[in-house]
């Protein structure tokens, strides 16, 4: 399922897309399970533990821009990650120690969809070694007019760029004017349903409202390498190895040298991605109404 070729290109871009890893009978009980949530979003009014909501969500008409922890909410997305095609491209993407880090389904629906700006992963969750990347799992068939993943090749071994904004504290993005040239060589992540992306922690990347009248669901797991460990603190260990998809658990972090910047000061407004970015008063997509 991946050639030398593909992790040369991974090695050189930072990102790379393998098509079909899902079949159609697995993407369909996905959708059928996402469609179960987005309805189940009509008990709830404001943001929760599962639910992160559009701005125009209302209990009469649900909508949901974000799934937390979606690994946690339901079996079916706890098995995608753990199953062998998945574990056998991240074996020969990081290695043969891997662990889940987090997860999250991002669902842009038709027409209103929200963006998301753009920033480097590492700025959120800065590790020991950068032997981490996120999969992006497209559920819905994926091209330049529903709001594709944007990503920048060449970029994971450049800066890490400033997430914080004007107040000093951490936002979640980076000041477009700065990064106009980077923008400019975007390319997205584009595919059939049950087709997956692969970028790394410090490849930069973002992506528009959708504005189509298709919508473009991405299920979202960020992965690291066993022995990359959160600079953040490890609050309870049982529960971080809990988390190990291959390899035994490791006590020696790997250190290596790379640029870090925390995400501290803390956002002010605390959340999902969504919620953290805007507390930025620069921003560069559209946003929804």
């Amino acid at each position: 399922m991946l050639s030398e070729q593909d992790v040369a290109t991974y090695r050189r871009d930072g990102v790379i897309v393998v098509p079909d890893v899902l079949d159609a009978a697995t993407v369909g009980e996905m959708r059928r399970v996402v469609a179960e949530l987005v309805a189940g979003a009509a008990q709830v009014s404001e943001h929760n533990d599962v639910y992160d909501l559009e701005p125009s969500h209302t209990q009469a008409m649900p909508r949901v821009r974000r799934i937390k922890a979606p690994h946690k909410v339901h079996g079916l997305f706890d098995e995608i990650v753990r199953g062998q095609p998945v574990i056998d491209i991240l074996t020969k993407l990081i290695g043969p120690g891997l662990r889940l880090h987090g997860s999250k389904l991002n669902i842009k629906a038709a027409q209103y969809g929200s963006p998301v700006e753009w920033h480097q992963d590492w700025a959120f969750y800065p590790h020991t070694n950068d032997d981490i990347l996120a999969i992006g799992v497209l559920l819905d068939d994926t091209d330049l007019s529903n709001g594709p993943m944007l990503v920048t090749p060449g970029t994971h071994t450049g800066p890490v760029w400033n997430h914080h904004g004007e107040d000093g504290r951490f936002c979640g993005l980076i000041d477009p004017e700065i990064i106009r040239s980077e923008i400019d060589r975007a390319i997205p992540c584009m595919g059939t349903a049950g087709s997956m992306s692969f970028h790394h922690v410090r490849a930069l990347h973002g992506s528009a409202l959708n504005t189509s009248n298709r919508s473009r669901n991405l299920l979202l797991y960020e992965v690291a390498a066993s022995d990359a460990w959160p600079l953040m603190g490890v609050k309870d260990f049982d529960e971080f190895n809990s988390r190990l998809l291959a390899g035994p658990p490791v006590v020696t972090p790997r250190l290596a040298d790379v640029p870090v910047r925390m995400p501290l000061p803390p956002a002010s407004r605390l959340g999902s991605i969504y919620e953290t970015q805007l507390g930025a008063t620069k921003s560069y997509f559209g946003r929804a109404a």
